[in-house]
C-alpha cells in the first residue's frame, strides 16, 4: 500500500491572512513570507509586510527593505522591539502606482496595534520601488 505524504496545511495557514486580503494566509502572504512567491504589487508587498509584523518575521521585513534607505542596524533594532507591538487590524486606504508593470508605488494604511495593553493606530504612506525587478519598502515619506 502506498504511504499518502500529501502535505497537511496548518491552521494558521487555512485561517485568514493577518492582512485583511479576505485570502487564506496559506495562499496570501505565507508564499512570500517562504520565498515562494515575490510580491507582484507595491501593495501585496505592503499587505505582506504588514503580516511579517504580525507573525514576527524579522527576516523578511529586512530583506523586503530597499537596500539604499536599509538601515545598517535595522535587523537588530527590530529583534529588540518586535514584540512591543500586537498587530490587531490593517486598512488600506489608497495606492497610486505600484501595479505589475510600475517601477515605483505609495500605499496609504492605518494599522491597529496593542502595546502595553493600550490601543494605537499607524497612518503611514509606504513608498515602494523596485530594486532589480523586486518590489521592496522604501520609506514613509509618501
Amino acid at each position: 500500500m502506498e504511504e499518502n505524504k500529501e502535505r497537511i496545511p496548518t491552521e494558521r495557514e487555512i485561517s485568514l491572512c493577518p492582512c485583511k486580503s479576505q485570502l487564506n494566509y496559506g495562499i496570501c502572504c505565507r508564499p512570500f513570507h517562504f520565498g515562494q512567491e515575490k510580491p507582484k504589487t507595491a501593495e501585496q508587498l505592503m499587505r505582506s509586510r504588514y503580516s511579517a509584523y504580525f507573525f514576527r518575521k524579522v527576516d523578511y521585513l529586512v530583506e523586503t527593505t530597499y537596500p539604499d534607505t536599509r538601515a545598517p542596524s535595522l535587523r537588530e533594532e527590530l529583534q529588540k522591539t518586535i514584540y512591543q507591538a500586537n498587530w490587531s487590524f490593517l486598512t488600506v486606504l489608497g495606492k497610486i502606482r505600484g501595479g505589475e508593470l510600475d517601477k515605483t508605488g505609495k500605499v496609504e494604511f492605518v494599522a491597529e496595534y496593542f502595546a502595553n495593553g493600550e490601543p494605537f493606530e499607524l497612518h503611514e504612506c509606504s513608498r515602494f520601488k523596485r530594486y532589480k525587478g523586486v518590489w521592496k519598502y522604501l520609506d514613509d515619506k509618501g
